[in-house]
């Protein structure tokens, strides 16, 4: 049965500028972008279109048209840069759906589930009323949570330190060589820790942030535009994490349009801001080798519902917290070795703590 989806895939090539599909045609197939840029632009209340959403590599549309009665798009899709899509036409679902019981049945149950209400952050709404009079009958609610909740474990950063006693013995004054080389060991360890929080497939942000909370730029650099759409998705955002040269092509952007942004003071330091958020220079964020990158926004505290460090305290041979040193022996060529470990994870409470502006280019 997949087989037969995927051979009924066609795949199309657009050049920038080129239309998709047109507002009020008919909507008959399923668009899935394997490479480029489509914005989607619908009428907008004073003649001119607006910007419904742009989607890049990976994102789909029109999948509402394999379930449900037949419609028409209710936007137009536009190619920004050269975009190469598969479409699968509703006819080829439909035959397949004649062929096989299941596909059958799994499109009836889509087309008949409503999904819980939820509000903008994300949260199983509460049903509320308000601004009655007399004694209408009140909605019922419940608090709706986790009966499962994802667990996690804290993952663990080693290395193990070898030193010859002589070193230990006659290099102690006035530095101790020892303490000097630990320095260093526990500073590539929360380096690589820093690293993992961002970058881990399992807990780190950028591959954590919620399918909705996922924005892509308008153009292609990271404009003032891009930055206030990544703001307005959560509330109270506290930081905006960028590579340093993600943060130089916002400049650009800036200084292009003649705004000059205020800076603000973090922990002693004036950092560039925007909108009074401050954007904190982050090297962890990779760019990619076609030169693009990613912009964190987030919301930290268990008490806003942000993202939380998670780390234990108090374990054995502990030297910082939730990082320990042991002493492992000493070898037949009398080096000493010392097991260095640090623990570390991070949780995102709920969807919208984390946005991320995906595809920055920032080579313009």
């Amino acid at each position: 049965m997949l087989e037969s989806l995927a051979d009924g895939c066609v795949q199309r090539e657009y050049a920038p500028g080129d239309v998709l599909v047109e507002a009020g045609r008919p909507a008959d197939q399923v668009f899935l972008i394997a490479h480029g840029k489509v914005r989607q632009i619908a009428p907008g209340a004073y003649d001119q279109g607006s910007t419904v959403a742009v989607l890049a590599d990976g994102e789909y549309f029109g999948d509402t048209v394999l379930t449900g009665p037949e419609r028409t798009w209710e936007f137009t899709a536009r190619a920004v840069t050269r975009t190469t899509v598969l479409t699968l036409p509703r006819r080829v679902v439909q035959e397949a759906a004649d062929r096989s019981a299941s596909l059958r049945d799994h499109l009836r149950g889509l087309s008949e589930r409503t999904a819980p209400a939820q509000n903008r952050r994300g949260e199983a709404d509460i049903a509320i009323a308000s601004g009655h009079s007399g004694e209408p009958v009140l909605p019922g609610t419940f608090v709706d949570y986790e009966l499962e909740p994802r667990e996690y474990e804290l993952s663990v950063a080693q290395t193990v330190l070898r030193v010859h006693t002589r070193v230990a013995d006659l290099y102690n004054e006035p530095m101790n060589q020892v303490e000097q080389q630990l320095r260093l060991t526990i500073e590539a360890l929360r380096e690589r820790q820093e690293h993992e929080l961002v970058n881990n497939r399992e807990f780190g942000l950028l591959h954590n942030a919620d399918l909705s909370q996922r924005i892509h730029t308008r153009s292609g650099p990271p404009t003032p535009d891009d930055l206030d759409e990544l703001l307005a998705r959560r509330r109270k955002t506290q930081y905006l994490l960028a590579h340093p040269r993600t943060i130089a092509a916002f400049g650009r952007e800036c200084s292009r349009r003649g705004l000059y942004p205020q800076g603000v003071e973090v922990a002693g330091v004036a950092v560039r801001a925007w909108r009074g958020v401050p954007l904190l220079p982050c090297n962890k964020i990779p760019v990619s080798e076609s030169g693009t990158s990613s912009i964190l926004a987030m919301r930290t505290g268990e008490e806003s519902q942000g993202v939380v460090g998670l780390h234990q305290t108090g374990i054995p041979d502990e030297y910082e917290p939730s990082l320990n040193v042991r002493f492992m022996g000493i070898s037949e060529q009398a080096v000493t070795s010392y097991l260095v470990s640090a623990y570390y994870s991070a949780a995102i409470l709920v969807p919208d703590a984390v946005g991320v502006l995906e595809d920055v280019e920032i080579g313009r």
